[in-house]
């Protein structure tokens, strides 16, 4: 059949600029056709091709002796010892959470546990980042019950507990909210499999569910803007099915045990194009398919749209030639489709056959290595004030102040949202949801891997480059607080248009700030995934460079959780000194919330005291001198000691500074700061004192039912949880 011949104004409708419709014809000296230009789409989208945040990527640390698999394959992997290597990424669903939440979310975690278990390793925990519109905006309750019912929906029906995450509103996501799914898994360290293509002649074999049309051009859908026709993209988002990806995990699990597999790739963003391309060009050789062989599930599909389809729980493979009938076999069992559709070859080249014909033939280089690259340009960064936190403040009690922001929907439980996650399937799950990080028990040992995610877009926004450390700070504070030690990272940098100066800058800045972090606090960024054009209508959200880390603990009995466990406890104060009673509002909850956001500059974070005091935590929770820990984050110390006083159900006495500037030091958010609950608190200020980290000393728990911050300012534990708890399902009650 003739096709009409490609112009412009075609490559323009999937997303191609002017300059880079010249490129194509350039490197192929020919007009593509309509298959090869929606390969070559698809291939240099922002989302498969990195081009506008490649040149900021590649400086960030990547390496380290825990460094098994760095940035570049399906999944990062680090060694956390005895023969064992954590495997895990985060990867976003932006927009097609958006157009169909349900969907979308489902099929991010889908797509995020066969990223992981195309590495080898058994996926263990779920993590989730979520960022929706205002709370009373008219789409939120929708996107929000969505959302969350397809991440509960797949995770708990494939059977992997979702341990933990962070849900946050806020009205720059109204038209265009964020969901970012991470999987963690464990692999033998020494068999950990890899994408790349080997052996010209090997066969290419197809495994999974069939090919259908949904989600054709997903990629290139989540590389622009959104508009007022969003609506009319559905027929871009994938529809998941988590049983079927069951199969596929166990099926693929059991053929790599078998030692058939030369290289395997999941058919994720781009489906069965980013899929042939990458493993054929990252082991320097060709691929030749017939696409008449690929298992369709509709009719008269075009070698176009099974290229471009992503639909979901397909896997490619290159075997060892003589395993094709054990791996027929096993996939037989599992009933999944299992086609050999190709071969390796050596010829450098894509060629796609259809129907008799070669519906594609066009070189690797420029699909990858010659992919556009681009050095965006940035607007000049002008720093926000310094605020006196005295300046912004009232003398209102505390715990006035303290139960009003818990009510808020930023600090309120979130309770509603991971109870209809299962977080303990398995069986291995020490600390889920609602903690300060997740932990599992390695199965059958006693070593457990902590995991957490963490961003907060306001201090991003006033300023990238400190946004970005602290970041990274804040995941590595939450990992500290069970006892683990932090290992590496992986990020979702999740930003508006690029092409905009001022979003260039929120971009690269805080990409250098996450790389100055990870150097400081030694955990290399390992994987990772940008989304970008996270805007509508040309409004972009606050930039939200999440960070993903995963820590190690080499004896889960010494693990701690966040609540004290008996009245006399004391509760000290580390990072932080007696003299230390100011507090840093700018940029705060406090000031968002009581003092009408004002343009402030954000808490700095001090990499060399981050370190010095978390590595001073790590070791008293070892030696077994600290029953709980509570990083300090949003909201501050008030906030802190009132979240550990909710989970143990106790009171606290609290001694508050007399200086004028309660609130300030309430509810400052100085950062590198974390609660402790010990009862010994002498052992823990000496062994401070001799590894010159600042302490003091915060109050003391008491078995009554009331935290109280002075003889006039308390307030009733079990009424601060319960109006915590209440707010999530009044927004969902509407």
């Amino acid at each position: 059949m003739n096709e009409p011949e490609m112009t412009f104004e075609n490559a323009a409708s999937m997303g191609l600029s002017e300059n880079e419709w010249k490129l194509i014809l350039k490197r192929l000296a020919r007009t593509p056709n309509l298959c090869e230009l929606g390969i070559f789409s698809a291939m240099w989208s922002e989302h498969c091709s990195y081009k506008s945040s490649k040149k900021w990527l590649k400086t960030l640390p990547v390496d380290g002796p825990q460094v098994i698999v760095g940035p570049g394959e399906n999944a990062g992997a680090v060694d956390i010892g005895d023969g064992l290597a954590a495997i895990f990424k985060i990867e976003s669903h932006n927009h097609p959470s958006y157009i169909e939440p349900y969907q979308g979310a489902a099929t991010g975690v889908g797509g995020i546990l066969r990223d992981v278990f195309t590495m080898g390793a058994r996926p263990v925990a779920l993590m989730n980042a979520l960022r929706f519109g205002a709370a009373d905006h008219n789409k939120t309750r929708h996107l929000l019950s969505g959302v969350i019912s397809g991440i509960g929906g797949y995770g708990n029906c494939i059977g992997i507990p979702t341990v933990g995450g962070e849900v946050n509103f806020d009205n720059s996501y109204d038209g265009n909210i964020l969901v970012n799914a991470m999987a963690v898994g464990l692999a033998n360290s020494h068999r950990i499999f890899r994408s790349a293509a080997t052996g010209p002649g090997n066969p290419v074999i197809y495994v999974g569910a069939k090919t259908g049309r949904d989600g054709i051009h997903g990629a290139t859908m989540a590389s622009t803007e959104f508009s007022d026709e969003t609506e009319l993209k559905r027929p871009t988002v994938q529809v998941g099915d988590p049983f079927t990806g069951k199969l596929l995990m166990e099926a693929c699990l059991e053929l790599m045990a078998s030692d058939s597999v030369l290289s395997i790739q999941d058919m994720g963003a781009a489906g069965l194009t980013s899929s042939s391309v990458e493993m054929a060009s990252k082991g320097g050789l060709g691929i030749e398919i017939d696409l008449d062989l690929v298992p369709a599930r509709e009719e008269g599909m075009s070698a176009y749209e099974l290229m471009l389809s992503e639909s979901q729980e397909r896997m490619l493979i290159v075997l060892k030639p003589d395993a094709i009938k054990t791996a027929r076999e096993i996939f037989d069992k599992w009933e999944l489709d299992f086609m050999p559709v190709g071969q390796v070859t050596k010829t450098g080249r894509l060629v796609l056959l259809k129907d008799g014909d070669t519906v594609c033939d066009i070189p690797l280089g420029p699909l990858v290595e010659d992919a556009p690259e681009y050095d965006r340009p940035q607007a000049e960064f002008v720093p926000y004030p310094v605020i006196e936190s005295s300046a912004i403040t009232s003398d209102a009690p505390i715990s006035s102040v303290l139960l009003r922001l818990l009510e808020t929907v930023d600090l309120a439980s979130r309770r509603w949202i991971y109870e209809q996650f299962d977080s303990q399937v398995m069986g291995d799950t020490l600390q889920g949801p609602g903690g300060n990080a997740g932990l599992i028990r390695v199965h059958g040992s006693q070593r457990g891997l902590a995991m957490s995610t963490d961003c907060t877009p306001r201090y991003v926004e006033v300023d990238p480059r400190n946004g970005g450390a602290q970041a990274v700070a804040e995941a590595y504070r939450n990992i500290c607080s069970v006892g683990a030690r932090p290992l590496a990272i992986t990020n979702n940098l999740n930003f508006g248009n690029p092409e905009k100066p001022e979003i260039m800058t929120q971009l690269a800045q805080s990409v250098v700030g996450m790389g100055e972090a990870a150097l400081a606090l030694d955990t290399p960024v390992v994987s990772g995934n940008v989304s970008l054009y996270n805007e509508t209508d040309g409004r972009a959200i606050r930039p939200c460079p999440v960070v993903g880390m995963v820590g190690v603990i080499d004896d889960i009995k010494t693990a701690v959780g966040m609540a004290p466990t008996a009245s006399g406890q004391i509760l000290l104060v580390i990072g932080q000194d007696e003299d230390c009673n100011d507090g840093w509002l700018g940029a705060s909850l406090y000031a968002r919330h009581l003092a009408g956001e004002p343009q402030a500059a954000p808490p700095p974070v001090t990499l060399a005291a981050e370190r010095k005091t978390g590595e001073f935590l790590q070791s008293q929770i070892r030696a077994g001198n600290i029953i709980a820990a509570h990083d300090v984050s949003d909201g501050g110390l008030a906030v802190a000691i009132a979240e550990m006083c909710m989970a143990a159900g106790l009171g606290a006495t609290i001694a508050s500074p007399d200086n004028g500037n309660a609130h300030g030091w309430a509810f400052g958010e100085d950062q590198g700061r974390y609660v402790i609950a010990t009862d010994d608190a002498k052992a823990v200020t000496s062994a401070a004192k001799a590894a010159n980290v600042d302490i003091c000393q915060l109050g003391v728990i008491s078995a009554t039912d009331e935290l109280k911050f002075d003889d006039n300012d308390a307030i009733s534990v079990l009424k601060l949880k319960f109006c915590a708890e209440a707010t999530m399902p009044a927004l969902m009650n509407g």
